[in-house]
């Protein structure tokens, strides 16, 4: 399971350790993810997501991860999130015509 955000995209960064001596050792800087279960009003269920803090901030600040998908770009998306996405925008368009 790759360290990366379903929701934001953002992974593992890399960078160095620099000593004292200015001795320059490679590193990874993590991303800050956890497993959350965020509510679908559009499904009526829970969704369980790994998300950056970054990402669950932004799914907050958009009115839920309805929203955020439906504004999010499919290239940002992990593999998953895009199956909810389309579960989502299939789900509002039969409410839309019932």
């Amino acid at each position: 399971m790759a360290r990366r955000c379903e929701v934001t995209g953002k992974g593992v960064r890399t960078g160095n350790n620099v000593s004292h001596a200015n001795n320059k050792t490679r590193r990874r800087f993590l991303p800050n993810l956890h497993v959350v279960s965020l509510i679908s009003e559009a499904l009526g269920r829970d969704v369980t997501l790994r998300v950056s803090s970054h990402g669950l901030r932004s799914v907050e600040h958009n009115g839920g991860i309805d929203n955020w998908l439906i504004k999010t770009r499919d290239d940002r998306l992990s593999d998953d999130a895009k199956v909810l996405k389309r579960k989502i925008k299939k789900a509002l368009a039969a409410k839309q015509a019932a």
